[in-house]
């Protein structure tokens, strides 16, 4: 049965990770990934990719392990943000750089997001040579361009699938289905693009970790270049540059120096135009098949997260 889709949600605007080595953690972002430093304040550094428009894409909080703090999803007005909020057991806030006052709530797993309206645009110390973007092209190391998406682990994805879908209004764009008929995986989005955000069965059952945040690059040559660079720097190579079947993304998986897994993809996201788009099922067989191309999914793909299980 059609329903007219609800846009409340803009984007996922930044995320905050967790990491037990800042000041290396910073340094990966900044001198390999290309991302410049936009503020500090106690534990934390905000870190900006050159064409976001907000204060920060990334924040880097000093914890001693590795994890995900804060999701924040901007709303498409200040009506759509009150929409939400009247909708999803939460809490006002005011405690952000750069932003305004941000309704704090939970997924089913534990994951903390933030939705707001009000925010700080990103000012250039600089001014680029193109005034339609944000900051100047940094040319060095991924020169990532913004973020792309967050991809969850979970105990229960499906409980997790109808908080997006019911709460947030985010739609479902592919899905992993079990043999069992309950799907292990679902990808989806609040925008345009085919995906924003993931959830993953957890094979520990464990709540509220991350399995990767994703950073995108204007072409697939700065991910060829950003290996390179991994490689010279000692920065672990999860897998890849390969292709996914699954929403057919190019990408490299690395490990930041704090331990959380980051991908790089390409930036010429696939679009989701047709407003009745039906969800594409993948088969637990076809998903062991692997990638669209390169080499078979390595098997810590599988078990790493962060912060560590426990159980």
């Amino acid at each position: 049965m059609f329903t007219e889709r609800v846009r409340d949600l803009a984007h996922v605007g930044s995320v905050e990770l967790f990491t037990p080595t800042p000041d290396e953690s910073r340094a990966f972002f900044v001198d390999l990934m290309g991302m410049s430093e936009s503020g500090r304040r106690g534990e934390s550094v905000y870190l900006h990719a050159w064409d976001d428009y907000e204060r920060f894409t990334l924040k880097l909080t000093a914890r001693d392990r590795a994890g995900i703090g804060r999701t924040y999803v901007r709303a498409a007005s200040p009506a759509a943000l009150d929409r939400r909020a009247a909708e999803i057991p939460g809490r006002w806030v005011e405690d952000e750089l750069g932003l305004g006052p941000i309704y704090l709530c939970q997924d089913p797993d534990g994951h903390d997001i933030g939705l707001y309206w009000e925010t700080e645009r990103f000012v250039a110390p600089k001014p680029p040579a193109l005034k339609n973007q944000a900051d100047r092209f940094p040319g060095r190391g991924a020169n990532v361009r913004r973020l792309d998406h967050v991809n969850y682990l979970s105990a229960d994805t499906p409980a997790c699938g109808r908080f997006l879908a019911e709460r947030l209004r985010a739609r479902p764009t592919e899905q992993i289905v079990l043999d069992d008929g309950v799907p292990s995986a679902v990808w989806y989005t609040v925008s345009d693009k085919s995906y924003d955000l993931v959830y993953t069965n957890d094979w520990t059952g464990s709540n509220g970790r991350l399995h990767h945040v994703a950073l995108a690059t204007d072409t697939r040559e700065d991910i060829l270049r950003a290996a390179d660079v991994c490689l010279e720097n000692g920065i672990h190579i999860e897998t890849g540059p390969h292709k996914h079947a699954i929403q057919q993304t190019f990408f490299l998986y690395v490990y930041e120096p704090g331990g959380n897994r980051i991908e790089l993809c390409n930036a010429g996201a696939r679009l989701v135009l047709a407003p009745d788009w039906e969800v594409i099922s993948w088969t637990a067989a076809e998903r062991a098949k692997g990638q669209a191309w390169g080499l078979k999914t390595i098997e810590s793909f599988h078990t790493h997260g962060t912060p560590p299980a426990t159980r």
